[in-house]
């Protein structure tokens, strides 16, 4: 950061000044003075120069207007921002408050306490609340419309400073003694702070400034220090909030008289006065610090004694009142900034976010990247690439150097456990030093890299990329510096302060003014070379001869890194340092294809220098990007800063050095072959360039070859003997203007010339498809229709590039472009198009495919595979309908094509249902496909198991009627199969089908298939003999009980005997209780224990009652079943004795005809009754 004085205005009268506050916003000054003096001035810049923006524009008093009102000397001067005010306050206790009106400043409101004397105001963050303490300890808080809020007598204190908080919750009041006290918005004392930079202090002490940042352009870093406290004993505290424990501890050295932070809390200026030892007299300084207590430099200023100092609102200036006068310093500060491959990368922070905001700003295009970026320390940059230092994290020491394209895309992080104060950048490594260390590492990115280059990386190759040195040591360039951290941790007594690097040389400046040469990449100590400088800045030239210093104290000066030298003892030194010296600079840079030539920033003038002679100086403030091919490029960061979100192109200064311009005149006003033996005399690519460009404007071909040989442009030597093949002059003019990318004027030209072909080709080589377009409209030719086609084609690209797939689709249809209509009616979503495109396209087309593959990324089925039949797919076609279990239909396509695989494609994808236990999905699959069978063996696989857990008998018997609908299909199947062989055999396929099931029939079991729906009655009787006992018909009960006997394979025995034994229980039919409770008792599955129970029971029962059945006759017949056994009523269990009965015809079983009218479903399938 540099800082230099850069005007001085005198009050009247020599009347000597006591305060001094610049308006943030408006731009206005405010200084009071002894006498009543108190003047409103305001500086703006007047020029019409639009190349003069910032700090170079020349800068005049716009006001300059006394403000009437105060008779003793004023005192305090505070800005309300917000609401335009001015409130001033004088030696005799007056307060006028002053607004804006018309252009001029007019009392508003005056209030005078007549008791004491005001000491500070503060107005808070959003300029609603005033307050103001006066000597005598009283304190009143007011609104800004002059309302009192509140007003407090602070006993026995006597009170000379007061700031709020950020939020406005807190108020600070400084004490004469010395003491702050912190109170609530309310007036209520909640404690005294404590002081930690008055440790062992003694005598009296007063406070010279307390000052709080609101973070109104947001912070540093998160958890900044923000509330700066300074004494007029030059100790000094910054601190992160009212209780930090923990404050950024200085001792400035000076006696200070007051401080102020910049606009976003950055820097701390720190005004006051300081004995120099040489001289009787102090001399008045201002020193510079960040947040955290860095020392970033002194400012002289000239007079005898400083009062007060203010920044102005954009930092870049800052005004002094000392004696009867204001000094304006220019503040050139340190951005975070860096300049690779056109693009222009600064850092900002934002009141939002707590992190930086990181843009890079692609100049040519005028396009911007914003990347936000945590505690970013610095940014470097060197070629297509820049690196970012970062903090890695707050609580933890590590840091990363993150390696960024120009877009600002990460390309590779490092983390390095060493502080990265000072980073440097070649095309091959990356150079970041601490105090004590530097580490390099070589960054590898996809580019090519020059022979040369890639040897000079090889052997470090093979050797690792990363390497740390200590400052001390003494590296040959071997296999030292190996990767040990530990290096960084030894201190050192000269420490870093700056580092610069080449592609061969590595310099490292001390704090002492040593110089550290070393070798590169392999580092190797060359050469220590002392200077009486402490470097700020160093800069190596092109070929690494020369080094550029900038000291802290702003001078430049040079070093000869290998002229041998005779020294004062007579010994030959290397090394050598150059007479040039110039003061008050703050940025150079040398060029890049020149040793000798280089640029640099004097205050507001940039100097370009050629073997160390300046040529004139040029008015700017602006940052240099690059020095290349004779011209500057500098940036005008200062502006851009002031709405960092919109760069502005004005914001990018070039300039021409004189050579160039010199030569540019010559070959205006002189004429080619003067010029030309002017840019003989001064050699340089750029200008044999501009010559070459002359000659050929003039069509001057000889001279025009001559000059692109000189400068080694093969392009443009082929052109200008392409121009001599030419007949017309017309047509070279034509061709030159193109050259010079004039292509409105070479076309119309072209055009006037009747070669509309020509015109055509120019447009075709610059891509503007359009313009094609509406030349080829213009004319008529049979070899039109194909570049129409593709002039279409190229307009619908350009759409679909920019995603306007509707625009894109117009184009495509008129250039016939199926394969991009397809995609564009793929991308938006209109699949009604991409059918009609499918259906207009021929058999066998190629794009068939890919339309079907779009269908089928949809879930499109139907459209798929007629897309796939279409271009003769049938396979894919069925793998479609599997893909989106289309079962029926990939089955049915498989017969259609007599495809034999399907029945295994099922059978696998079954089995892979069955591993992940999704048997229901299966069973589904099956019935889709109409694999009947398989689906009810899993179907009654299920039933089975459900049975064996004892699940509710209504699942079962819901399971079993399933798996038993699941055959009925499969029979109704195999009829039609067989009907279908004896009509004659009209489908292949159909026969086959059938012929491949008759064959699975006779291998499964007869029981499960001839009998399907026994799990089925099993279970309906069961909960029917349950349900029918609990209602109390237990006759019926005993009867539908009795069927279960039948059933012992599929209802467990005990429960079946268990049941009839109480069925006949209840129905008095002993004989049959007797005969279920021999059966119980003889079950081999019981326990001995189970069948003890059993027998104590029947003994408990028959002692009772004899077991004799009291209704035999109508037992009879179902107890002796057997062949001749009458169908059963499933509605009731009854036997059917009747003839008239309803046969279901789904499940075949029957009810008792008076028994159906009570029924809409089948008692068993639950099959509507018609």
């Amino acid at each position: 950061m540099f800082f230099y004085l850069s005007k001085k205005i005198a009050v009247p009268n020599n009347v000597k000044l006591k305060c001094i506050s610049w308006n943030k916003d408006q731009g206005f000054i405010a200084c009071g003075g002894e006498d009543g003096l108190l003047k409103v001035l305001r500086l703006e810049t007047q020029t019409d120069d639009s190349k003069l923006r910032g700090l170079a524009a020349p800068s005049n008093l716009s006001m300059n207007q006394n403000l009437e009102g105060h008779s003793g000397a004023v005192q305090v001067v505070t800005w309300n921002e917000q609401y335009q005010k001015l409130t001033t306050s004088d030696q005799n206790g007056l307060i006028i408050v002053w607004m804006l009106y018309k252009g001029s400043w007019y009392e508003e409101m005056i209030n005078n306490r007549n008791k004491s004397v005001v000491r500070s105001m503060s107005w808070n963050a959003d300029g609603q609340k005033i307050c103001i303490v006066y000597e005598d300890g009283a304190v009143i808080v007011g609104s800004v419309d002059g309302n009192r809020i509140w007003g407090k007598d602070l006993k026995g204190i006597q009170l000379c400073h007061v700031t709020w908080s950020a939020d406005s919750k807190i108020l600070l009041f400084g004490m004469a003694n010395g003491e702050i006290h912190i109170y609530d918005n309310q007036g209520n004392f909640i404690m005294k702070m404590k002081l930690n930079c008055l440790v062992n202090v003694t005598g009296a002490i007063s406070i010279a400034g307390i000052h709080w940042y609101h973070g109104t352009e947001g912070y540093v870093e998160p958890d900044c220090p923000c509330l700066a406290i300074c004494f007029d004993n030059g100790r000094c505290q910054i601190m992160r909030h009212e209780n930090d424990q923990n404050p950024v501890l200085i001792d400035t050295g000076m006696y200070v008289v007051g401080i102020q932070w910049n606009h976003i809390g950055s820097v701390l200026a720190v005004a006051g006065s300081q004995k120099v030892v040489t001289q009787d007299k102090d001399i008045n300084i201002v020193q510079f610090y960040t947040p955290f207590g860095e020392h970033l430099g002194t400012l002289k200023v000239p007079g005898k004694q400083m009062c007060s100092l203010s920044w102005e609102g954009g930092g870049l200036k800052i005004a002094l009142a000392v004696d009867s006068f204001i000094y304006f310093a220019n503040i050139r500060p340190d951005y975070k900034w860096g300049y690779c491959s056109n693009t222009v990368v600064y850092a900002y922070t934002r009141p939002d976010r707590p992190e930086y905001c990181v843009v890079f700003w692609d100049t040519k295009n005028n396009e911007k990247y914003v990347k936000y970026v945590k505690s970013l320390i610095s940014i470097t940059t060197c070629g297509d690439f820049c690196i970012l230092a970062t903090k890695a994290d707050e609580n933890h020491p590590q840091f990363v150097l993150v390696l960024c394209n120009s877009i600002g895309t990460p390309l590779d992080p490092k983390y390095i456990d060493l502080v990265p104060l000072f980073v440097a950048m070649t095309k091959t490594h990356v150079i970041a030093a601490s105090k004590e260390a530097f580490y390099t590492w070589q960054y590898r990115v996809a580019k090519k890299l020059t022979a040369l280059e890639i040897n000079q990386i090889t052997r470090s190759r093979k050797e690792g990329r990363e390497r740390i040195y200590h400052v001390d040591d003494v590296p040959s360039g071997s296999v030292d510096g190996v990767f040990d951290y530990s290096k960084a941790i030894q201190g050192t007594r000269d420490p870093i302060c700056a580092i610069t690097a080449s592609d061969k040389t590595l310099i490292v400046g001390r704090e002492s003014g040593i110089i550290q040469r070393y070798s590169f990449p392999n580092v190797a100590l060359i050469q220590k070379y002392s200077l009486d400088c402490r470097a700020c800045q160093l800069s190596l030239n092109c070929n690494s001869s020369r080094l550029a210093i900038i000291d802290i104290a702003g001078v430049l000066t040079f070093f000869d890194l290998d002229t041998r030298v005779t020294d004062s003892t007579g010994q030959q030194v290397l090394g050598e340092l150059l007479k040039l010296e110039r003061k008050d600079v703050w940025d150079m840079k040398w060029a890049r294809d020149n040793p000798d030539l280089f640029a640099m920033m004097e205050k507001t003038r940039m100097y370009v220098f050629r073997n160390l002679d300046p040529e004139e100086p040029i008015q700017t403030s602006g940052y240099i990007c690059n020095f290349e091919d004779l011209e500057i490029k500098s940036v005008l960061l200062d502006e851009i800063l002031k709405n960092p979100e919109h760069p502005s192109k004005d914001y990018i200064m070039n300039f021409e050095i004189r050579s160039l311009r010199d030569s540019r005149a010559l070959i205006e006003k002189v004429g080619i072959e003067d010029a030309s033996q002017f840019i003989e005399d001064n050699p340089h690519p750029r200008l044999w360039r501009l010559l070459a460009e002359a000659a050929l404007q003039k069509l001057d071909l000889y001279t025009a070859q001559q000059a692109f040989v000189r400068c080694k442009d093969y392009q443009g030597i082929k052109f200008v003997k392409r121009l001599g093949n030419l007949q017309s002059e017309s047509m070279k003019q034509a061709e030159v203007i193109a050259y010079f990318g004039r292509f409105e004027e070479a076309e119309r030209m072209y055009l006037d010339m009747d070669r509309r072909d020509l015109a055509i080709g120019l447009r075709l080589k610059l891509g503007d498809w359009f313009r094609v377009l509406q030349l080829l409209k213009t004319g008529s030719g049979d070899a039109d229709d194909s570049l129409l086609e593709q002039a279409h084609n190229a307009i619908g690209d350009y759409f679909a590039d920019r995603q306007k797939w509707l625009n894109a689709v117009q184009y495509y249809v008129k250039g016939r472009n199926q394969e991009r209509l397809a995609e564009c009616y793929y991308m938006l979503e209109d699949y009604e198009g991409l059918e009609n495109l499918a259906n207009s396209l021929p058999e066998n087309h190629k794009l068939l495919p890919e339309i079907a593959q779009m269908f089928v990324r949809v879930g499109m089925c139907e459209q798929a595979v007629s897309a796939f039949l279409k271009c003769n797919q049938p396979k894919a076609a069925v793998d479609t309908c599997v893909h989106l279990n289309q079962w029926n239909k990939a089955v049915e396509l498989a017969k259609s094509h007599s495809m034999k695989e399907i029945g295994s494609l099922l059978a696998r994808y079954a089995s892979h249902l069955l591993e992940k236990n999704k048997t229901l999905d299966a069973i589904e699959l099956y019935r889709k496909a109409s694999y009947f069978f398989d689906a009810a063996k899993l179907m009654y696989k299920i039933a089975d198991e459900e049975a064996k857990k004892r699940t509710k008998p209504l699942r079962v018997k819901k399971l079993y009627v399933l798996s038993a609908l699941l055959i009925e299909q499969y029979h109704e199947q195999m009829k039609n199969a067989q009907r279908g062989k004896v009509k004659g055999k009209n489908s292949e396929a159909t026969s086959a089908l059938a012929g491949l099931l008759e064959e699975e029939v006779l291998s499964t079991t007869s029981r499960f298939t001839d009998n399907a729906w026994r799990g089925a009655e099993a279970y309906h009787f069961f909960i029917l003999a349950q349900r029918q006992l609990y209602e109390g018909y237990v006759d019926t009960a005993l009867k539908t009980a009795l069927h279960l006997r039948d059933y012992e394979d599929i209802i467990p025995s005990v429960e079946i005997y268990s049941l009839l034994a109480l069925c006949a229980c209840a129905s008095r039919a002993f004989g049959t209780c007797s005969k279920a409770f021999i059966k119980l008792e003889s079950l081999e599955t019981l326990s001995a224990e189970q069948k003890q129970q059993y027998e104590d029971l029947a003994l408990e029962i028959f002692t009772k009652h004899t077991p004799k059945d009291n209704r035999k006759s109508e037992l009879n017949s179902l107890l002796e079943g057997g062949e001749g056994k009458l169908p059963t009523c499933i509605a009731t269990g009854s036997p059917i004795i009747e003839y008239q009965f309803w046969v279901c015809k789904v499940c075949k079983h029957y009810v008792l005809a008076q028994e159906i009218s009570n029924y809409n479903f089948c008692p068993l399938c639950h099959s509507s009754v018609e």
